[in-house]
């Protein structure tokens, strides 16, 4: 069985638990740690784990809110991390006393009961990478940031059982609020944040009568609403506005089963 949990979407930070069972064994990967270690382990802790029990950690890309606690937790429990050349570059290179591992572009990760797959994704940052996890049998997809869907991206996608895509902003609320005019353009440019309509585009791209479960993530506190992103997901998918489950930053979201 193979599901996820986020822990935490946002710019004040962001984490996703996703775990896989087998008979009596479970693997483990949080991909990125974006809060405090307490808040990573009263977060963990609601999901019924540890810290101590996870297999490995994946970081996406250099960005404080997807970075967080990663150096402390891993050292603390001695947990790999997976992040890109360019992540660990972006991060300061710094020692991870072995615990370094290079995540490249279109290389699986082998966790044992699941793969994860790494894509890169246009976001301005040094090479940041994404996530599709598979059992064999069920498919997941996490994206949090980019600034457009490349077809790169779509390849990646397709045929998942379930989605995690950002749905940053309002395109309306964004050029009307009070962000400075250097900032604006910087998330509503290629390499930004997905905007709501652009992530329904993305979405009717990827439907197929398997598809799930869709979670709208990394909702902007300033420039989004909870109701505009589930409206526009839900036109694209053609189902209900509720149906769509919206990753909050206090309390991310209760656990997904993905499979099918």
């Amino acid at each position: 069985m193979l599901r996820f949990r986020n822990l935490a979407s946002g710019s004040g930070g962001n984490a996703t638990l996703i775990e896989a069972r087998s008979g009596a064994h479970t693997r483990r990967l949080l991909m990125d740690c974006g809060l405090s270690l307490r808040q990573v382990d009263v977060r963990l802790a609601a999901a019924g784990t540890g810290a101590g029990e996870l297999d490995a950690l994946f970081i996406t890309h250099e960005h404080s809110d997807h970075t967080g606690c990663v150096l402390k937790l891993a050292l603390r429990e001695r947990i790999p991390v997976w992040m890109s050349q360019g992540t660990w570059e972006g991060m300061g290179a710094p020692p991870l006393d072995g615990l370094l591992r290079i995540a490249r572009d279109g290389q699986p990760i082998d966790l044992g009961d699941f793969e994860a797959l790494p894509f890169a994704v246009p976001h301005d940052a040094r090479e940041p990478l994404h996530l599709r996890c598979s059992d064999g049998a069920t498919h997941i997809g996490l994206m949090t940031d980019l600034g457009h869907a490349s077809d790169h991206v779509l390849q990646h996608l397709r045929g998942c059982h379930a989605l995690l895509l950002e749905t940053n902003h309002d395109a309306d609320m964004l050029h009307g609020g009070h962000y400075p005019a250097f900032l604006k353009r910087r998330i509503a440019g290629p390499h930004g944040h997905l905007p709501n309509d652009a992530s329904a585009d993305l979405l009717h791209a990827l439907c197929h009568p398997g598809l799930r479960h869709v979670v709208a993530a990394h909702l902007s506190a300033r420039n989004n609403q909870p109701h505009l992103a589930q409206a526009a997901l839900a036109g694209a998918w053609g189902c209900a506005d509720t149906d769509i489950v919206v990753a909050d930053q206090r309390t991310g979201t209760g656990w997904i089963e993905a499979s099918y």
